[in-house]
């Protein structure tokens, strides 16, 4: 019976995993993906559109000197089963992309002209110059697009870019402009491959990049980060009844880092809202094809207010529209000798603060965000401030002392967790090949850890707790 079922489902050209029927799944958030080939899903600063019961998940594609290679597309009915499909726009579509940076390609649907529409950000591979847009377009999906070119819209700068279709099939793009200080948005052509008009010039001077617009009701959302080139920062969100209507002043969302993320996209499934972000792998110095992808559930207290909360995986069910959060995504680090808890002294934010064992107590600051990174590393991320658990200075020496300082490419910030046996971590720092350490396994509280040789003792012995 299960082979008759697998070949019914060849005949139609899906994989089981396919059926129009998806089942709810769980998507790991701070995760790479891989699609059912077992081949690593490179679809960052992409947009996703459905089609049918189809999403296909459009996204960059980059060699290894993060130049482009291709925009790929994958699809999926149920949201964690992928299936490659294209490469739809390659260094071949057009002689400027030889060599060349294509970043955060959009697709929509032109009902009108039975056309899908990408435009993207370009680069000429080599400096970031030349701020384009670039449009192309192609009557399937996941085909082979057409590449129509690059402009400046209107003659302004544009960078990170997004594009919405409203109800009413008028579609805009919104970029990043004038040295990423001030989004434009432009009303676009009806067949949406030119800008007709510029509608907005929205918070100059603010310096807001990867913009990512969706509608709720009848209230218009434009979710925005700072520009800090990889590294993470706080994202703001601001609300409209039109998108070229008077929009309202920025407001926090997240924490102050997105939680170690960027948005990408914003994707509705039914009722739900889901953030679609990279973990930029250039934050910890590596390549853009070593990015995570954090997805997290929007949750809207009022008709135009908007949070996120961090969690460590998602039950996603596409048929029902629902996207249910689960575990908050920390850990408490409980010290084997001693039973407390590693702990940011005085819950303090601010860098250079004393990483230090205190009895546990649930604080903020005594939760972690442990998160993956290129080489099997991970850094230890404190809750409270979004800082990442460093050795001071990036000291080689036995006795240096461990703080928390802003997340970066610091090897000092780079720790292996090794089985210790009997569910316990030794934490390696990567810069020295020494431990995570208390002194004189002191059992006080406030006694700040240390870097020393590993050597098996208990107070270099770590039980993770998932809260």
């Amino acid at each position: 019976m299960r082979r008759l079922v697998f070949a019914v489902f060849l005949v139609l050209g899906l994989t089981p995993a396919m059926s129009a029927s998806a089942a709810p799944v769980t998507v790991v958030v701070g995760t790479q993906f891989t699609d059912v080939s077992g081949g690593l899903i490179h679809a960052h600063g992409g947009g996703v559109l459905k089609v049918g019961s189809f999403y296909y998940w459009f996204g960059e594609n980059r060699n290894p000197d993060s130049t482009f290679r291709a925009v790929s597309v994958w699809r999926s009915t149920d949201l964690r089963t992928w299936e490659f499909r294209n490469n739809v726009l390659t260094q071949s579509s057009a002689a400027e992309l030889q060599r060349a940076n294509i970043e955060r390609p959009k697709v929509i649907f032109n009902a009108t002209t039975g056309q899908y529409v990408m435009w993207m950000h370009k680069e000429n591979g080599s400096d970031y110059s030349e701020a384009r847009a670039a449009v192309a377009v192609s009557s399937t999906v996941d085909g082979a697009y057409s590449y129509l070119g690059s402009f400046r819209p209107l003659g302004f700068m544009s960078r990170d870019i997004t594009l919405f279709r409203d109800d009413n099939g008028t579609a805009y793009m919104i970029s990043a402009a004038n040295e990423n200080a001030d989004l434009h948005v432009y009303r676009l052509t009806a067949a949406y491959t030119a800008v007709a008009a510029q509608v907005q010039r929205l918070w100059p001077g603010s310096w807001r990049e990867a913009p990512a617009l969706f509608k709720r009701g009848s209230t218009y959302f434009l979710l925005t980060s700072g520009a800090t080139g990889w590294a993470p920062n706080q994202q703001k969100y601001a609300t409209a009844t039109s998108v070229e209507g008077a929009w309202s002043g920025l407001s926090n969302v997240g924490d102050s880092t997105a939680f170690g993320s960027q948005a990408a996209y914003v994707l509705q499934v039914g009722d739900a809202y889901l953030y679609m972000a990279d973990r930029w792998a250039g934050a910890w110095g590596g390549p853009v094809n070593d990015s995570r992808y954090v997805w997290l559930p929007l949750r809207f207290p009022t008709a135009t207010t908007m949070s996120m909360a961090y969690a460590r995986d998602l039950t996603i069910d596409t048929a029902a529209g629902t996207i249910t959060p689960n575990g908050s995504g920390h850990d408490r680090l409980t010290v084997r000798h001693s039973g407390k808890c590693v702990d940011v002294r005085d819950g303090s934010a601010s860098d250079g603060a004393a990483v230090i064992q205190f009895t546990c107590n649930g604080g903020d600051n005594q939760q972690w965000r442990i998160q993956s990174v290129s080489g099997g590393y991970v850094q230890v991320v404190a809750k409270n401030s979004g800082r990442c658990l460093d050795v001071t200075s990036g000291s080689t020496a036995d006795g240096a002392s461990v703080i928390q300082w802003a997340c970066g490419t610091g090897a000092n910030q780079q720790w292996t967790p090794q089985d210790a046996g009997d569910g316990f971590v030794r934490l390696v720092a990567r810069h020295s090949g020494k431990c995570l350490d208390l002194p004189s396994s002191s059992q006080a509280d406030n006694v700040q850890f240390k870097q020393y040789p590993c050597n098996g003792g208990t107070n270099q012995q770590f039980q993770r707790t998932a809260l």
